[in-house]
């Protein structure tokens, strides 16, 4: 069983003997994870503004939305992220989207001994249509975990394109609508650079979306932190989570961001975008919830700390009981007891 404290209204711990997840309400984000094994603390999660912060939940809908929906009520990024959230039982979570007409519920797990957090959402029609919907896991990294020359990112990704508009505006740095092969990302000026770092110096606002491999039945994203020896990701069906964004935010200030977002679609944009665009790279970029009925998906966040010379991930799989992330140029595994895995 889990360790349930609740400290505040709006806060919630979760804990076993090797980690602390802190779950803000309103709006049901993760906002801090710790590794109780490490002196520093650190938390890898993005310190945000608002609700707004570390991992919170995208349903329904994920980006602006249309001027009739915003005259309507309706906000970007969808209704969860600005709803209470009431406790049901430990560890599960539930709240009703009123303009969606949409129930959900999100029950977070973790096991004794393990570094390993399983999250299943549930999302439920309360209407009597079949509905296309927009979901994502908002997952964001950020400073001083993410630090320049010290953070590293890799993910198991298929075709990958730049965002087909330039949202970073004056700051954007990498080519518009362009397809690539992860991580070498084009840029405006020419040539190209690896997404894995931020680069020094950044003052920059750019995006990316990529299919998760279709040769896999599951996808990761790992952050780690090379001088600290602590690596943070995520384990996801393929099936539930098709799509991996990335938002590179990095800020002369130094409050870097970077999203890590699994979801239904290629690009944070409206629910008439992605519902015209329908599929990219033989990709849907949306899911069906059927009328009055419930749709599910799952996944498992993990945070540990790996050896020496441990500086890349090239694949994270689950056997026997254990999430296994392996470094291939190493040669070198890290496992994690894992009784629970989507």
């Amino acid at each position: 069983m889990l360790a349930l404290l609740l400290l505040f209204a709006d806060l919630t711990l979760l804990h076993n003997d090797k980690l602390e997840l802190s779950v803000q309400n309103p709006g049901g984000a993760f906002t801090k994870l710790r590794l109780l094994a490490d002196r520093d603390q650190t938390n890898p999660m993005w310190k945000g503004n608002g609700n707004y912060v570390g991992h919170f939940l995208c349903v329904d809908g994920f980006g602006p939305t249309s001027a009739q929906e915003q005259a309507a009520g309706l906000p970007g990024h969808g209704e969860a992220v600005r709803q209470s959230w009431t406790q049901t039982a430990p560890g599960t979570f539930e709240t009703r989207l009123p303009l969606l007409h949409e129930k959900v519920t999100r029950r977070i797990e973790l096991l004794p001994g393990e570094q390993v957090i399983t999250v299943e959402t549930t999302v439920e029609n309360e209407l009597a249509f079949d509905r296309p919907i927009n979901w994502a896991e908002h997952a964001t990294i950020g400073a001083p975990f993410l630090t320049p020359g010290k953070t590293v990112v890799d993910a198991s990704v298929g075709r990958c394109m730049t965002r087909p508009d330039a949202k970073g505006g004056p700051k954007a740095t990498i080519a518009v609508g362009r397809e690539f092969t992860y991580p070498n990302v084009p840029l405006l000026k020419g040539g190209t650079r690896s997404l894995r770092a931020v680069p020094a110096g950044a003052d920059s606002l750019d995006h990316i979306g990529c299919t998760i491999d279709p040769q896999r039945t599951h996808g990761f994203v790992t952050a780690i932190h090379l001088e600290k020896r602590l690596v943070f990701g995520y384990y996801f069906p393929r099936a539930d989570y098709p799509w991996l964004q990335e938002w590179l935010n990095f800020p002369a200030s130094g409050q870097l961001s970077r999203g890590l977002e699994f979801g239904t679609q290629p690009f944070d944009v409206s629910r008439r975008e992605t519902i015209t665009l329908n599929r990219l790279f033989d990709t849907p970029t949306y899911r069906w919830l059927p009328a009055k009925s419930k749709i599910s998906a799952k996944f498992v966040m993990f945070y540990a700390a790996v050896p020496p010379g441990f500086d890349k991930v090239d694949d994270v799989r689950h056997e026997a009981g254990q999430l296994v992330l392996w470094n291939e140029a190493t040669n070198q595994t890290v496992r994690l007891a894992a009784q629970k895995t989507p």
